[in-house]
């Protein structure tokens, strides 16, 4: 009997390549990447969402659902292709780091990029242009006012900031404002479709390389975002248009609070009169750029936590139901090759379980929680534990969420890091290995490595500490893609080994 098809997989967002110019973008070094990849025998590249960010640069707060984050735009590609200068790109004032300090990012960058919009917007011939502003006038003409706004008044909360009239969408306001700033508005336009002919170059080798890439929905969309400044009517918010009510999730045992996330809740009851339109439509917009789609806190289209805005933590909300079953059953019949994961990571009841299951859909197995006590033992019924992974799951050492696997195993207790050892058969030194090992040779689907866990990176290259805000968060990025051919071959003859190479 044949056996069922499974793939591996990295998990770096495009932020993280050693790109020049401070941040990681879409060119030279996403197609060396790419060849990387090809090399180590990895079939699939998982991503964190791809839209800009806001306040603190989460890519799940992103300012816009279906836009693209201009600070990956290459600006040597701008210049190959005619819109920036050599002279523009020689410099480069940023040192070799492994963190990204978007502050000088977007100084540097975003005068540039200007630059090109204006070369573009000058030009005659400007058909493929044209045609990107026709096919994305849905989301893309909200957004260029959005971002002209957000510039004139210098405050992305539209909802506070803003003048009533605006904040409001009063029809007539917005079409002056709308004349008034013509070029802004053109510009920021013009750059969505350098980052959308930057980004299809990269999928399109990627896929031509026998990579699927694997990328993100958050479940919830950012306050101060377009998307909820556009659909007030699909959120829970008031006649002032402040939200009711905002979403997190319950205490648990790593966090007494809970967590207050602060994003708007839907109305669903909207969403279902409207038979899903906008989730419709940001599904086939993430499948457009990605192969499969990953939704975070999956758990939420079961039920939400819903937290009263006047609280000023998670503790005081109750569970909503949502129609989650009835979305998804729109959705298998509006969007072609709907191939999704359900992350279905924290506090999971029956009720989620049978919605993932009854619909098919892969959730998340992560080693790095696979090991703990029940009772004063180790506890080997762990579902997370690589015996346990059944083929429909998605298997991670870690995630961007989570400690590097090396930094996690340095700060385990003695006992804890004894269990580990036996369970592996391993020594200190060769844990990583055994890790990545043990993910690769489960049955799960698909099996994901981070970049960092490749490399034995420490906790010093972790990407992300939940429920904390500071400038280590989401800033972590390689210096260079140089790999000591030892890894690569250690990776590519385990891949092979394990059968996962179709």
């Amino acid at each position: 009997m044949k056996s069922e098809i499974r793939n591996c997989g990295v998990l770096l967002h495009p932020t993280s390549l050693p790109s020049r110019h401070g941040i990681g973008s879409l060119g030279e070094k996403a197609y060396e990447f790419i060849s990387l990849m090809k090399e180590m025998k990895i079939t699939l590249w998982q991503i964190l969402p791809l839209g800009p960010t806001g306040f603190g640069d989460s890519p799940y707060a992103s300012r816009s659902t279906f836009a693209g984050n201009e600070l990956l735009i290459d600006l040597n590609e701008l210049a190959f292709d005619g819109y920036l200068d050599l002279t523009d790109i020689i410099e480069d004032p940023f040192e070799l780091s492994d963190r990204i300090d978007y502050n000088l990012v977007r100084e540097f960058k975003e005068p540039l990029l200007r630059k090109a919009a204006l070369n573009l917007i000058k030009q005659k011939d400007k058909k493929a242009y044209n045609v990107f502003i026709k096919n994305n006038a849905y989301w893309l003409d909200d957004y260029a006012l959005y971002c002209t706004l957000v510039k004139q008044y210098n405050d992305s909360r539209w909802y506070y900031a803003w003048p009533e009239k605006i904040k409001k969408r009063d029809e007539k306001t917005l079409k002056e404002v709308i004349k008034a700033n013509k070029e802004e508005i053109e510009i920021v336009k013009a750059i969505q479709f350098f980052f959308f002919t930057q980004w299809k170059k990269v999928k399109d080798l990627a896929n031509e390389n026998g990579i699927k890439i694997i990328g993100d929905i958050p479940i919830f969309v950012a306050a101060d975002s377009v998307d909820a400044w556009t659909n007030v009517n699909l959120f829970k918010m008031d006649e002032d248009y402040q939200q009711i009510f905002s979403a997190g999730v319950p205490p648990d045992a790593f966090s007494a609070d809970g967590q207050l996330w602060g994003n708007p809740v839907y109305d669903w009851q909207k969403h279902v009169e409207s038979n899903f339109e906008w989730w419709t439509k940001r599904v086939k917009a993430t499948l457009d750029m990605c192969d499969v789609v990953r939704i975070d806190h999956f758990r939420g289209l079961e039920s939400y936590w819903e937290v009263p805005s006047s609280e000023k933590t998670a503790l005081n909300g109750k569970w909503v139901k949502a129609p989650g079953q009835e979305l998804l059953d729109h959705l298998k019949k509006e969007v072609k090759n709907l191939n999704v994961i359900a992350e279905d990571l924290g506090v999971i009841t029956d009720e989620v379980e049978e919605l993932r299951d009854n619909n098919n859909l892969p959730g998340m197995k992560i080693l790095q929680f696979a090991f703990g006590f029940k009772d004063g033992k180790f506890d080997s019924s762990n579902a997370y534990l690589p015996h346990h992974c059944n083929y429909n799951s998605v298997v991670y050492s870690g995630t961007h969420d989570n400690d590097t696997t090396r930094g996690w195993f340095d700060k385990l207790s003695e006992g804890e890091t004894d269990i580990v050892r036996r369970y592996f058969e391993s020594s200190n030194e060769e844990v990583v290995w055994k890790l990545i090992k043990a993910i690769l040779f489960s049955n799960s689907k698909w099996a994901i490595i981070p970049m960092q866990d490749i490399l034995e990176l420490d906790t010093n290259s972790r990407m992300n500490t939940p429920s904390t805000c500071g400038s280590s968060n989401w800033s972590w990025r390689l210096t260079t893609l140089e790999v000591d051919s030892w890894r690569k071959e250690r990776l590519s003859y385990n891949i092979e080994m394990s059968d996962r190479i179709r």
